[in-house]
């Protein structure tokens, strides 16, 4: 990688496009490798892509040694390359299963963090009571039970970190058996489960489809978890519900309260890997960061989970050469091919990721977005792949089948128990995700600095050549063993979260 503050950064040497660090207006000079000099001929929004070299229509473009893309015009050195001469290039990929696996370096030490022992063997981060809702007809009940213990209420439990009501739109008008309704169950039981959920109360209405006996039904809850169950109709409508709820809740929370943290190895850390609103900086800076900080983890025995599997789509090749075995290989294309299904009978294509905002940072096609996004695996051989909200129950790196929507995505990571999260943003995304703490990092200095009360890393500075990827690598796995121990994100300070719980709904409505 170039210097980049010559004003473009050239990723490889064979690469057809740079990617612009300044704004560059027309007929800016620019020094490239090998003591050449290239004339920029259009205005280059900072973060967008500028031609290396001469592409005719039709021929590849690469970017991270990769192609992009197909040019739709001729291109010449000096274009900027984006959406009216970049267009989508789905050619064959080779596919070869296992040949870049690698031995991530043993830690020099171990590391620990302060944790919560549940009686199951697993640690939580986090102490929360939280509220399940088995339909959308309880979520409004929920919110006024939660609602009562905002404020100074808590006061009295300083290790409890508050009553969260997750609620969500559907739970009723679904065929129970179909794989909509299964889904939805799944999530719940995964939040129901969650190692940071210390108490429980479940809360329905009472005719619904999905009950508040089928989120509790073939869960093996811990023993020190309480639990509670309420339905509306039985205790007698809303108002009712609300002091029994609020009672229920009471007698809970000294038993959580007096639930201490204790060392404990970073390997029994879930770190999810997520990123939203990305730019042309996030596959160089925040995401092979986080690259850094997830092999570090699964270096020390830990789990780390990719997701988003519209923003791999491209990039998959990658992980499969990483893959343990034919079986984990064949999964991860599997779900690829059941993406291409859905989306065609939705009408459309993976290709319609990227997003504006992604499109106004600096990305074009999901190839680009896709090779950027894997960036956030690391190095680490993938052992497993997991369907939506399942339970993840392997070591070292994993995938889980999720969509791209941000919210949808880290639902279904933390219901498959991720205790802390790590996301990236270019645009600027502002997402919580209770029970499990948000760590969220910036790809750039820019957006950094105006969201500076939203943010919780810089990784900005690797462009701007004042941190190294390394360092700043290490920055985010310190970061996460502190959140994990305690230190609130600043989503958490904001009391975010609780909407952001958004169960992926598929399946007809009836």
């Amino acid at each position: 990688m170039t210097n980049p503050s010559a004003g473009v950064l050239v990723l490889r040497d064979d690469d057809h496009v740079g990617v612009a660090t300044r704004d560059l207006p027309a007929g800016t000079a620019v020094p490239l490798p090998g003591g050449t000099t290239l004339v920029v001929r259009h205005g280059i929004p900072r973060g967008h892509k500028v031609a290396l070299r001469a592409v005719p229509t039709g021929g590849p473009v690469h970017k991270y040694g990769q192609s992009i893309g197909r040019a739709t015009c001729d291109i010449a050195p000096g274009d900027h390359v984006h959406t009216h001469n970049l267009g989508m290039a789905d050619d064959e990929r080779t596919y070869e299963v296992g040949t870049a696996r690698t031995t991530l370096p043993a830690p020099t030490q171990p590391r620990t963090f302060d944790g919560y022992r549940r009686a199951d063997g697993r640690w939580g981060t986090r102490n929360y009571v939280g509220i399940v809702t088995s339909v959308n007809c309880s979520a409004s009940t929920a919110r006024l039970i939660a609602d009562q213990f905002r404020g100074r209420v808590l006061e009295a439990y300083p290790h409890v970190d508050g009553v969260v009501a997750l609620t969500h739109d559907t739970g009723c008008g679904l065929v129970p058996t179909s794989e909509g309704a299964q889904l939805t169950l799944r999530t719940l039981r995964g939040y129901a489960d969650h190692p940071n959920i210390a108490a429980l109360l479940v809360l329905g209405l009472g005719c619904e489809m999905l009950p508040p006996a089928a989120v509790l039904d073939g869960l093996d809850l811990p023993a020190d978890k309480p639990v509670r169950v309420l339905s509306i109709q039985e205790t007698g409508g809303i108002r009712r519900t609300v002091r029994a709820g609020v009672a229920a809740i009471e007698d809970m929370l000294p038993e959580v309260d007096a639930l201490r943290r204790e060392p404990a190895p970073v390997s029994e850390l879930v770190l999810g890997l997520n990123c939203g609103g990305s730019d042309g900086y996030s596959g160089i800076t925040a995401n092979p960061a986080l690259g850094r900080a997830s092999d570090l983890l699964v270096a020390h025995g830990g789990t780390s989970v990719l997701a988003e599997t519209p923003e791999v789509f491209g990039a998959e090749h990658l992980l499969l050469r990483r893959a343990v075995s034919r079986d984990v290989a064949q999964r991860l294309l599997d779900r690829i091919d059941w993406w291409k299904q859905y989306t065609a009978a939705g009408g459309g294509t993976l290709d319609n990721n990227p997003s504006p905002g992604n499109k106004a940072g600096g990305l074009t096609t999901i190839l680009e977005k896709s090779l950027g996004a894997v960036a956030k695996a690391g190095t680490a051989d993938l052992t497993a792949v997991y369907e939506y909200a399942e339970r993840v129950t392997t070591r070292g790196l994993a995938f889980m089948d999720t969509p791209g929507y941000d919210p949808v995505s880290v639902t279904g990571l933390v219901a498959g128990g991720a205790t802390v999260v790590v996301f990236t943003t270019g645009r600027g995304s502002v997402l919580g995700c209770k029970p499990t703490p948000s760590i969220k990092v910036a790809t750039n200095t820019a957006t950094y600095l105006r969201m500076t009360e939203d943010m919780d890393l810089n990784a900005g500075r690797i462009v701007d050549g004042t941190a190294t990827l390394e360092q700043v690598g290490q920055e985010i796995f310190d970061l996460v063993v502190e959140v994990a121990s305690g230190r609130q994100t600043v989503s958490e300070e904001l009391d975010l979260g609780a909407d952001e719980f958004v169960p992926w709904q598929l399946g007809a409505v009836t």
